[in-house]
Parts: structure tokens; C-alpha cells; sequence
């Protein structure tokens, strides 16, 4: 994956965005919000980039804790 966030042809992100406040630290680093995306693949989501602005930060395993924190904000969100 390169940093434009462009993704393999069988994958599309969701254009549904949740936003999730940023840690002190991480608010004194960035001038830009973190943002979310999920990656599906046939129908299920099988990553979650965290971006800043349009740069990708880290990719989260949807099956780990964290990840299925930011889908259930996701679910509650919609």
C-alpha cells in the first residue's frame, strides 16, 4: 500500500469516516485529526487505517481489541 492510499482492485474503502479524539501527546504532535477508514474485502472489513489528513499512519486488525473498539463506535455512530 502506498501513502496515497491507493488499494488493490478487489479491496475499496468505506467512505464512512469515524473520527476519534487524539491522545494529549498526539494533539501537541499533529496539526491534522485522526481519522479512521475501513478496508472491506468481498463484503467484510479486513483492516482499519488510521490516517492523519491524507497520510496513513498504521493499519489496525479489525479482529484486535482496538479494532473492534473503533467498529462498535462505528455501529453506535450510524
Amino acid at each position: 500500500m502506498s501513502e496515497n492510499g491507493t488499494v488493490a482492485a478487489t479491496e475499496n474503502t468505506v467512505d464512512t469516516t469515524v473520527e476519534i479524539a487524539a491522545t494529549k501527546d498526539e494533539t501537541a504532535e499533529n496539526t491534522e485529526d485522526i481519522s479512521y477508514h475501513a478496508v472491506e474485502k468481498e463484503g467484510s472489513v479486513t483492516a482499519i487505517w488510521e490516517m492523519q489528513g491524507r497520510k496513513h499512519v498504521r493499519t489496525i486488525d479489525p479482529r484486535s481489541n482496538e479494532g473492534k473498539q473503533i467498529l462498535a463506535l462505528f455501529e453506535t455512530a450510524g
